[in-house]
């Protein structure tokens, strides 16, 4: 098992960083796509990392102008996290490329393999309380 995760990781990450990100930039920028992390706080949260850690990640992504911040209107402590529209226009390329990694390594099984594959580590993660997004 481990030899296929770091196969499938390992080509994810290089892909990504012929692009100038990181998996951890990646998974950040997703999130904050769909809404499942609208702040700092709740993405760092959802990814388990440290607020320092994501601190770091969101400031590259923001130098890259791919994200943006502002202040809530609701509480002055409180940053909310966006696309920006660069962001925006990246994105569909990079689900594009995370899909084909996915596709490479798993298009070896059929749909049926493919569900009981994803149902069995789905029963290993939920064992093991595994529920942050993967970074690395």
């Amino acid at each position: 098992m481990r030899l296929v995760s770091n196969h499938v990781s390992g080509a994810f990450a290089r892909e990504m960083q012929a692009r100038g990100l990181s998996v951890a930039e990646w998974v950040a920028l997703n999130q904050i796509s769909q809404a499942a992390a609208s702040t700092p706080a709740s993405l760092a949260d959802a990814m388990g990392m440290t607020r320092g850690a994501i601190s770091k990640v969101l400031d590259k992504l923001q130098s890259k102008g791919l994200i943006s911040k502002a202040t809530s209107e609701e509480d002055n402590r409180v940053q909310r996290l966006a696309l920006t529209q660069q962001g925006k226009r990246a994105l569909p390329e990079l689900t594009t490329i995370a899909d084909g990694n996915d596709e490479h390594f798993f298009g070896a099984l059929d749909e049926s393999e493919r569900a009981r594959l994803r149902k069995l580590l789905m029963k290993l993660a939920d064992a093991h309380q595994m529920h942050n997004i993967p970074v690395d």
